[in-house]
């Protein structure tokens, strides 16, 4: 029996709907790649040689719609609407005194370490979902993230002397200039 587009549309919308929703979060952007995976599902449809694998090429279909959606909107993100991460988690004094400074080294990065380091350490992506969001491939997501974190520690070890517990938490630091004392970070002293 032949797959029709409607029969597909019945038995995988909701499916897809959630699996494309996890991915876009904005609700108007997901209903848009969503109606475009449909489309390509209907336009393409008589290409499919085994019904068997039809669950599989839907959702291949789905996942290249999410790439072209984020190849697409990848440089839209306002750098002043991303969140410093450790305003979310800092608990500690010395984070939270750290924070401005933080703030101004990852401003600071390269677009591209900046990004990385956005989207995996403050929105919780793996380095998978970053090389897939991003379009480009897994090492080159690792490679991306691990230079912006070492670039990150550079700046903060140029800037200030870290004291370190036996765990290796921070519970003290002196600054080597006065960027960190009063806020304007150290991306100058580097």
């Amino acid at each position: 029996m032949a797959m029709t587009t409607e029969k597909v549309w019945e038995e995988f919308h909701p499916k897809l709907k959630q699996f494309v929703l996890r991915r876009i979060p904005d609700e108007q952007s997901s209903e848009d790649v969503l109606q475009d995976v449909f489309l390509k599902i209907h336009t393409r449809i008589d290409t499919l040689r085994d019904e068997e694998k039809l669950q599989s090429w839907i959702y291949q279909i789905a996942r290249n719609a999410i790439a072209d959606y984020y190849r697409e909107h990848r440089a839209t993100l306002p750098l002043s609407e991303v969140p410093v991460m450790a305003e979310e988690v800092a608990d500690d004094d010395v984070i939270k005194e750290l924070i401005p400074s933080i703030k101004v080294m990852v401003d600071s990065l390269p677009a591209d370490y900046r990004e990385a380091l956005y989207l995996t350490e403050y929105q919780g992506l793996t380095q998978r979902e970053l090389a897939e969001r991003l379009g480009i491939s897994i090492s080159g997501a690792k490679s991306r993230v691990q230079r912006a974190r070492d670039k990150l520690k550079k700046m903060l070890l140029d800037c200030c002397h870290f004291e370190l517990d036996r765990r290796g938490k921070v519970i003290d630091y002196q600054p080597n200039c006065d960027c960190c004392s009063n806020g304007d970070g150290c991306p100058g002293c580097t």
